[in-house]
């Protein structure tokens, strides 16, 4: 860390002056700032722009407005809510933290930082979030765009997912977080990560703290922050199988809680080295009527790559298939109502569009 930082108290009244000027207030989370609405807002922007968030919040809220509300629906109800947005995990993670606040906290969101920290999927930075945005309280925030902000400032050298890159990062939140107006300054240092120190066309001229910028004193905004150390990204192969019977029905599975896409809707998965026809009448006792092999589509997550191949295939009209306790039957015009994730969804229309035409 630098010895020379510039005094925090130079940082706040710049950076409040802009966000009085340019901030963003209408977003609707901020409408009505509950530590429950604001803390579904911050579960839903970690990784997700907020063009893409503000349809997603709305309809959450809307279908829970409450707490309690979130903790009396069944995952079931919770995660269709959520196709689309990704990190699936998150999504549960709400949904049993709801049950915890419910269970041991009267329904009501707790308010001391500890008792936040120690919900599922919370970590120091969202509860700090959560806490300083709808109650004012003085506490330090470190997601994405702060990071850039302090790295940029500060020409922190290194990758700012590193521990120790990340230690110095919050010695710096902490630095600069001011007492007063701490509500206002996190939604600045946030605002200014989002709309000016972006992470590739950074607008330094319109920034309110170019003037205590050390990279962009030295010209070297674009060097900072560090990247991540690349590494070869796995790559892996399954095979879906949309089977349809004689009603026009889909066989869905419900994937296993935990894992890639926990909870989720989804196609069989066929194994590596045997033939559709087999797998269908080991596992189903059906015979295939006919089969047809799908272009494969690659799905990319944070840390591996899947090559789906899919296959539509459709069932003798007289088998009847009884689907086990994870499966069952659905018009596709019922599958809406699932959670699924968003390869399984486009291919639930690629197929919708196949028959239809």
């Amino acid at each position: 860390m630098h010895d020379d930082l510039t005094p925090a108290k130079k940082i706040s009244p710049q950076l409040l002056t802009w966000f009085d000027r340019h901030g963003r207030r209408n977003l609707p989370w901020q409408k009505e700032r509950t530590p429950y609405r604001v803390w579904i807002s911050e579960i839903m922007l970690q990784q997700t722009q907020v063009a893409t968030v503000i349809p997603y919040f709305e309809r959450f809220i809307t279908r829970f407005p409450t707490v309690t509300d979130l903790a009396n629906a069944e995952l079931d109800d919770v995660l269709p809510l959520w196709t689309g947005l990704g990190y699936y995990a998150r999504a549960r993670n709400l949904h049993r933290a709801a049950q915890a606040i419910s269970g041991h906290h009267n329904g009501q969101f707790p308010t001391q930082f500890d008792a936040v920290c120690a919900l599922p999927g919370i970590g120091r930075s969202t509860a700090g979030a959560i806490l300083a945005l709808s109650m004012g309280q003085h506490h330090a925030i470190l997601d994405g765009n702060v990071k850039r902000v302090l790295t940029r400032m500060n020409t922190i050298e290194g990758w700012p997912g590193y521990s120790a890159t990340e230690q110095q990062l919050w010695r710096l939140a902490e630095h600069y977080t001011p007492t007063d107006r701490v509500a206002d300054y996190t939604q600045a240092i946030m605002d200014l990560g989002a709309t000016l120190c972006t992470r590739r066309a950074p607008r330094c001229e319109q920034c309110p703290l170019r003037r205590a910028c050390s990279a962009y004193k030295l010209g070297k905004q674009r060097e900072f922050p560090m990247p991540k150390p690349k590494k070869n990204v796995p790559l892996r192969s399954t095979a879906m199988l949309m089977l349809r019977n004689s009603e026009n029905q889909i066989l869905m599975v419900k994937r296993p809680p935990s894992g890639i896409w926990g909870g989720l809707w989804s196609f069989p998965e066929v194994g590596d080295g045997e033939s559709i026809g087999d797998w269908c009448q080991r596992n189903f006792f059906c015979t295939l009527r006919t089969q047809h092999v799908w272009p494969t589509v690659r799905h990319t997550f944070s840390h591996f790559q899947l090559d789906i191949t899919p296959i539509h295939a459709e069932i003798e009209e007289n088998d009847a298939v009884m689907a086990a306790n994870d499966a069952a039957w659905y018009n596709l015009s019922a599958t809406a109502q699932l959670g699924l994730a968003a390869p399984v969804k486009r291919l639930l229309k690629a197929l919708q569009n196949n028959i239809n035409n």
